[in-house]
């Protein structure tokens, strides 16, 4: 490791215990996004500009209403409909799945 480098390392790990606990978050959170290209792609994509339909707006509404009524159902609920497990959403998550063409599929 090259000089300069550790002296760097240095400087942040003594600027680090001078920070907020807020101030912490926020620097772990930038080095996360840093450190990991899926999610350093997904902090630099541009922003989402498609416009909304009018049947979209409507399940949005229609969405907001039923849940005033109703409890949400939560996500491990639903996951386990498809026999699935947070555990399973989680390590997906972390594994991309490869791209599949028609040929690629996996046999059942």
């Amino acid at each position: 490791m090259a000089n300069g480098s550790t002296h760097e390392k240095q400087q942040a790990h003594e600027l680090i215990e001078l920070m907020a606990p807020g101030q912490v978050a926020a620097v772990v959170a930038l080095l996360e996004i840093m450190l990991n290209p899926l999610a350093r792609t997904h902090a630099s994509a541009p922003y989402e500009d498609e416009p909304i339909s009018e049947a979209e707006t409507r399940s949005v509404a229609a969405s907001r209403e039923w849940l005033k009524h109703n409890e949400g159902i939560p996500n491990k609920d639903v996951l386990a409909e498809f026999g699935l497990s947070i555990e399973d959403f989680e390590r997906v998550g972390r594994t991309p799945l490869e791209s599949q063409g028609p040929d690629k599929r996996p046999s059942k």
